[in-house]
């Protein structure tokens, strides 16, 4: 990264983060596609048994490692403000976090996963698929959590391309381990869908090898990674990432699991409005993507110029992030809207699935523009690292707004299911106006300092 002085400069600084890191968004939502589609080739009730075994762990994983995201942040400020010595001690503790969360979540696993698999009533055999499938994860959530870590302390420093490349060898490693587990080739064990689940691990261990070895040896990283650095634990500095990452965290956290909990709901619904229903989310699910990423990018370049004292910068950069992904909404959107029929034909041959989904994605343009722009604000404040503020707004979004409306309009009006996506619609339009709000009065805040 550089000091820009131009909007020109500011947009291409904007894309030359992005671009890599929607390439690895796409690679690693890739990675769980590939789990899906080859464990169904297998059996379609180890498709079933994969698709509720990272059900459960999604929600789990994406809180997590949100806590893990605090790195970014908080060392590219520090990289703003020159004090290198602080942004090693930011790589180490954040390394130090990771493994402890891992060996937490390692820990629970093992006394809980029995208990949340008996509860849910499966048929035996999906629930020792889901169960394999799990423990096989298992084995990798150190490396996964390690690299997550050094993932954004990379993104933290504006390389992002190095993530990108990194991930994009990983892909065919886990294809071809993908198919040699679940399908037994070549003398390995013949284990189904669980074996998606060992692929993965393997892969991670991989991705987190490449990772350390890169960091370790290559500039800029290897001025901020000396060993030497891990020889000096301070509580204070694990709190600091703490305070930052647990409400980002739980931000995530209560996201996920609110469209789980909406899931569930349109459960009692028929089959072709669950599937209707799961088509249409996939599919916003995937054009999600593009907004993650430039908040991503935002968060970084937000935090940069923070640390260094140029708030107009970072001004610049919050509004720039957030009118490129409505933009971008925008145009996704209707895309999605005029050939609404066309992508419901990608998910489903039944005339009724096509016909609901298309009804589904009518709603489309309007979520993804509610959703570009709460994330893209959140992300300019956590550039900020304003964060718990932010946090009750999208918990009060999320789970006061979104679910009661969502619930009423499908229960007690003629709008059925898709009361829920009007829902959704409102609570995340509710968050995106009350975070940019927020967004203002920061850099108000910012702006009187700064003449102070």
């Amino acid at each position: 990264m550089q000091q820009t002085f131009t909007l020109k400069e500011k947009i291409k600084q904007i894309f030359i983060l992005l671009i890599p890191i929607l390439i690895t968004q796409l690679g690693m939502f890739s990675m769980v596609f590939f789990n899906t589609i080859m464990s169904g080739k297998y059996n379609p009730s180890d498709l079933a048994a994969v698709a509720i075994g990272s059900s459960i762990w999604n929600p789990i994983f994406t809180g997590l490692s949100g806590i893990l995201l605090a790195v970014s942040p908080i060392a590219a400020q520090k990289y703003g403000e020159r004090k290198n010595e602080e942004v090693s001690e930011v790589l180490s503790h954040g390394i130090y976090i990771g493994f402890i969360i891992a060996i937490f979540v390692i820990i629970l696993g093992c006394f809980l996963l029995n208990p949340i698999l008996h509860v849910m009533n499966l048929q035996e055999r999906v629930r020792n698929t889901v169960y394999h499938y799990l423990v096989g994860l298992s084995f990798g959530i150190l490396p996964l959590f390690i690299y997550n870590v050094l993932r954004s302390f990379i993104y933290a420093l504006g390389k992002t391309r190095i993530v990108m490349f990194i991930l994009l060898f990983s892909l065919p490693i886990n294809l071809f381990l993908n198919f040699v587990f679940i399908f037994g080739k070549w003398g390995f064990p013949e284990l189904g869908g669980a074996g998606a689940g060992y692929s993965t691990s393997i892969t991670y261990w991989v991705i987190a090898g490449i990772t350390i070895f890169i960091v370790k040896s290559q500039k800029p990283f290897i001025h901020y990674s000396s060993l030497s650095n891990f020889k000096k634990f301070s509580f204070e500095k694990c709190v600091e990432i703490l305070k930052i990452g647990v409400p980002m965290g739980l931000s995530i956290f209560f996201e996920t699991s609110m469209f789980a909990v909406v899931t569930i709901l349109i459960s009692k619904f028929n089959i072709t409005t669950i599937a209707a229903y799961q088509s249409a989310l996939n599919i916003v699910s995937f054009l999600y993507m593009i907004p993650m990423s430039i908040s991503m990018a935002q968060t970084v370049l937000v935090g940069y110029e923070v640390g260094a004292g140029r708030n107009r910068d970072a001004r610049t950069y919050s509004w720039l992030g957030i009118i490129l992904a409505i933009f971008i909404a925008l145009i996704t959107g209707l895309l999605v809207v005029f050939f609404r029929y066309q992508v419901a034909g990608f998910y489903s041959n039944e005339t009724a699935v096509i016909h609901l989904t298309a009804q589904f994605l009518i709603y489309a343009l309007f979520f993804q523009l509610s959703d570009a722009t709460q994330v893209t604000a959140q992300a300019a404040l956590r550039g900020y690292k304003d964060v718990n503020i932010s946090f009750i707004m999208t918990l009060i979004a999320y789970w006061l707004i979104c679910l009661p409306i969502g619930y009423i309009l499908a229960n007690y009006t003629n709008l059925g299911a898709p009361g829920y996506w009007i829902g959704l619609t409102f609570g995340l339009l509710s968050a995106g106006i009350c975070l940019s709000c927020r967004l203002i009065y920061i850099q108000k805040r910012k702006f009187v300092c700064e003449i102070n």
